[in-house]
């Protein structure tokens, strides 16, 4: 192995492996450091999001709306199944398939691109020295860089009146592995990892019951669009209790009892399993050295400019490591300009436009600002909602629950935000962060043909919404 490199990443995940072969793209000797061990007991890459987050959520996602449907709305279509059965091995199993495959391809990528893969950990040294530390227990070798690029992530974020032992008291990770469904499951925390994985359960046939210490319901959100999404993930029988701050819990060999408080005093309740979902911390534990000279601010999060360099020349941090959302989109998109700005490419990442998305169904998705953000920052706006209920794809999918929501700014017909609950949330969304991203106007998207029938009708009817245009949807107009 080379001691010296012209780049060293310390993290493999979303935005660790991504400017790792950015960087080898660019023609700079890279290596990745890496310390996961997956299911297998083998090195992997990929992070949390690929191993034990984003996919395998998503896939135990997609299995378990498959399973609903089958149970609850084909016959409406026609297709009547006796005697479905649920196969919870096969479906997890279907789940590491997925992630292994994922994970394989990027070590694939890493031969492609000439990128060192060096399996165990690394921490950061004064004069842009790495201590790598091989998996293997071999002895600690001293790296050189020219470049340094911090990557660890994050991890869930403990709370000592519910420690996880993950066995009846899980993680996020943990549950992802159940291997029976459990018939009341407790979530702590209404947050996107909370509600994705209570709605896995909850289709599978667990009675969820989410405690949530805030008493907004996805405060980050639209609250129309919030609004929304509530009544619709209660209607599907998520129990969603607002204002529930836990205060304890108590494990016997086959519950968990929780107390918590709330507005009508304290309450306590009996699960089978509880999963722990209160949000991620950045990952820093043994990544820097005393004399590293990084710095990180009050809430343990590594100090970075627009270009993610830190203090020291040479050193830059991307991801769940430092300021913006955790989101391995915004993790990717990071590590890309990080790779580029090594090589005096000045390109920047676009922090204004990075959508957000929960995956329970119906998805929510969000890109720009809510409504009640700029009705604070006082500027003129109009907004443009049309439901899915008016457009004929959603009909014939069965999914007419939800809504595309712009606001524009009343001056310059600029799009501000785009807000979706409902159907394909995911995708859809995109279309606004690319009007927003070219600096799109409402009239821009009214002046577009859509296609039809298609549920990207109902953005061009949102938008058309803005100025009372809307074909398919009764308006009336606003008083001024």
């Amino acid at each position: 192995m080379s001691d010296k490199f012209d780049v060293v990443v310390i993290g493999g995940g979303p935005g660790g492996y991504v400017t790792a072969i950015r960087c080898a793209q660019l023609g700079l000797n890279t290596a990745c450091i890496e310390k996961r061990i997956n299911k297998q007991d083998e090195p992997a890459l990929g992070g949390t999001c690929l191993n034990v987050g984003c996919i395998p959520s998503k896939a135990l996602l997609d299995s378990s709306w498959k399973y609903h449907e089958t149970e609850s709305s084909l016959a409406e279509h026609g297709i009547k199944i006796k005697g479905s059965d649920l196969d919870l091995a096969t479906m997890l199993q279907r789940k590491d398939t997925i992630v292994k495959n994922l994970t394989g391809g990027i070590a694939q990528l890493f031969k492609a691109n000439k990128v060192t893969w060096l399996q165990g950990s690394g921490q950061l040294k004064a004069g842009k020295q790495v201590e790598f530390q091989p998996l293997d227990g071999g002895e600690a070798q001293t790296i050189e860089a020219e470049h340094v690029v911090l990557a660890a992530g994050s991890v869930p974020v403990d709370i000592p009146v519910a420690p996880v032992d993950q066995n009846l008291v899980v993680d996020s990770t943990g549950a992802l592995e159940f291997d029976k469904v459990p018939k009341r499951l407790g979530v702590i925390g209404a947050g996107v990892i909370g509600l994705e994985l209570g709605s896995v359960w909850n289709r599978l046939g667990s009675e969820v019951v989410v405690l949530e210490a805030v008493d907004a319901f996805l405060p980050m959100v639209d609250k129309q669009i919030a609004k929304d999404a509530h009544k619709q993930l209660e209607k599907q029988g998520l129990d969603i209790r607002l204002g529930a701050r836990v205060t304890g819990s108590e494990t016997t060999k086959t519950k968990v009892k929780v107390t918590y408080s709330d507005k009508d005093g304290e309450h306590t309740e009996s699960f089978d399993k509880l999963i722990v979902a209160v949000g991620r911390r950045p990952y820093t534990e043994g990544l820097l050295s005393q004399d590293a000279g990084v710095s990180l601010d009050e809430r343990n999060f590594i100090y970075v400019d627009s270009q993610c360099r830190t203090d020291v020349p040479g050193v830059y941090a991307i991801g769940d490591l430092v300021r913006g959302p955790a989101l391995a989109h915004k993790a990717i998109e990071e590590g890309v300009m990080v790779a580029e700005v090594i090589m005096d490419e000045h390109t920047q990442v676009n922090y204004d436009v990075i959508p957000g998305v929960i995956y329970t169904h119906p998805e929510v998705a969000w890109v720009g600002k809510t409504e009640e953000e700029v009705k604070e920052s006082g500027d003129a706006y109009k907004t443009g909602v049309v439901p899915f209920a008016a457009n004929g794809r959603a009909m014939a999918a069965g999914e007419t629950g939800g809504m595309v929501k712009f606001v524009v700014d009343e001056k310059t017909d600029r799009v501000l935000g785009m807000h979706i609950v409902g159907p394909q949330a995911s995708e859809l969304i995109q279309q606004g962060a690319i009007a927003m991203e070219f600096g799109a106007t409402a009239e821009d998207l009214q002046l577009m043909v859509f296609g039809h029938p298609s549920l990207s009708e109902t953005v061009h009817e949102a938008a058309l919404a803005v100025d009372y245009k809307a074909i398919h949807v009764a308006q009336r107009r606003r008083k001024k």
